[in-house]
């Protein structure tokens, strides 16, 4: 992010008030674009997500699906305002405050229509950041697909949201540990959205457990036109995500933008040629799965590589996440149902390490970030902020799952698994026929 915040914003108003109360006066133009870049962010869950991974689910558990979708975006929603935005960026004085921004802020305490973040809203910047929240919460959904304990997900989601991507979006965003200790790159959220989120999807499959039937019966996607829809709304969506991290209407945002664009249409065609190769069909799905391994990959260097650096990145993300997918999975035996981490983990941990090769000026990046002078030490910078990212997200997301566990359980039964979600947890059936 390029404006100050969090612990950051305090800072300032505390060193400079005269100066900062200069330059806070609400710029029109900016908060509409932060308004509407909000609304594509939130068009990326629903019916985004929920599309993408219904698509991708069997027939039987199309509706169990996307109503876990909806369902932990609600509730995302709500955990953000109650408590998760205090916690991502309110200031907090002492050793707490790298971790931890505090309960000042809780239900939106102290903040009105006249509060300012900079030149935008307060409110723009809440609902801008809520979004976000939103959608890294979504993204866990699909690893647990088929087989997750609806009550048991809205559980350890609820506690995932407030033990781990609150604090980390402060580490990170608030002026926190990661930021301050190792000077990292994650300008909309590689390690706070996209690793965060492809931890704990992985560690749900683990603890929830493989699908009873997999390797016995066809699990393939039941409706690839839904996926595909997905995928583009996705991808729009992106733009915002992505082009209004910026905060401002200018150049950067512009950067963005088109990297958000070209990277992921560079990392379909790597997608689709390597499986022309191996496979002598490039498949919808797999031009839908590059486009998304793209855009997570762009997704913590949209504004610090050039164009040049931006289509590397998709070519490179498009390669690894189809070994994500297929090789990462054989590899651990953890059954990832829509390879949640084969995607957004892969694809954001070489995105995240990338930003520290392309951001150099030699290499036609914006340059590197205060506290590092070559590309050694940026990708130094951003290895170590991926590894405290996953470490964290790695305990909390235990810690939810088994907390879920005890209170409701996370599985179904084999019984409800067989019939599928949509009529054993919901009573009611995508398909009538």
């Amino acid at each position: 992010m390029r404006v100050l915040k969090g612990a950051a914003l305090a800072s300032a108003l505390t060193l400079a008030p005269a100066a900062f109360a200069e330059e806070a006066v609400l710029d029109r133009a900016d908060n509409g674009f932060i308004l509407m870049s909000a609304m594509l962010v939130l068009l990326m869950s629903i019916p985004g997500i929920g599309l993408f991974y219904g698509g991708l689910a069997r027939a039987k558990n199309v509706l169990s699906t996307i109503i876990q979708t909806v369902a932990v975006f609600c509730i995302a929603i709500m955990l953000w305002v109650i408590v998760g935005y205090s916690i991502s960026f309110g200031p907090v004085e002492g050793a707490l405050g790298d971790f931890f921004g505090g309960f000042d802020t809780c239900f939106l305490a102290g903040i009105t229509p006249d509060s300012l973040s900079g030149s935008i809203s307060e409110y723009t910047w809440v609902i801008f950041q809520g979004a976000f929240c939103a959608i890294s919460s979504c993204l866990v959904v699909g690893a647990t697909v088929g087989r997750v304990k609806f009550s048991g997900l809205l559980i350890a989601m609820s506690i995932w949201i407030l033990l781990s991507y609150a604090p980390l979006c402060h580490m990170v965003w608030g002026g926190g540990f990661i930021d301050s200790t190792f000077h990292s790159y994650d300008f909309a959220g590689g390690t706070v959205v996209h690793v965060n989120a492809a931890v704990c999807g992985l560690v749900g499959a683990f603890i929830v457990g493989r699908r009873h039937d997999l390797g016995r019966v066809a699990m393939a996607p039941h409706n690839l036109s839904f996926s595909y829809i997905g995928a583009c709304l996705l991808w729009i969506g992106w733009l915002g995500f992505n082009a209004g991290s910026e905060l401002l209407a200018d150049g950067i945002s512009a950067l963005a933008f088109i990297n958000t664009v070209i990277c992921p249409a560079s990392a379909a065609i790597a997608w689709c040629g390597a499986e022309w190769i191996m496979f002598k069909k490039p498949s919808t799905l797999g031009a839908a799965s590059g486009i998304v391994a793209g855009l997570v990959a762009i997704t913590p260097a949209c504004a610090y590589v050039g164009p040049v650096g931006a289509i590397v990145i998709g070519v490179a993300s498009g390669l690894a996440c189809l070994w994500g997918v297929h090789g990462f999975k054989r590899l651990t035996k953890i059954d990832d149902s829509l390879d949640v981490f084969g995607v957004h983990g892969i694809g954001a941990i070489l995105g995240g390490i990338l930003t520290g090769v392309f951001c150099s000026p030699s290499l036609g990046g914006m340059g590197f970030k205060e506290g590092w002078d070559s590309i050694a030490g940026q990708v130094y910078g951003q290895a170590m902020s991926l590894v405290v990212s996953m470490v964290w997200s790695l305990v909390v997301s235990v810690i939810a799952f088994k907390v879920a566990g005890l209170l409701v359980g996370t599985r179904v039964t084999a019984d409800e698994e067989s019939e599928g979600l949509d009529l054993a947890s919901h009573g009611e059936r995508g398909y009538n026929i």
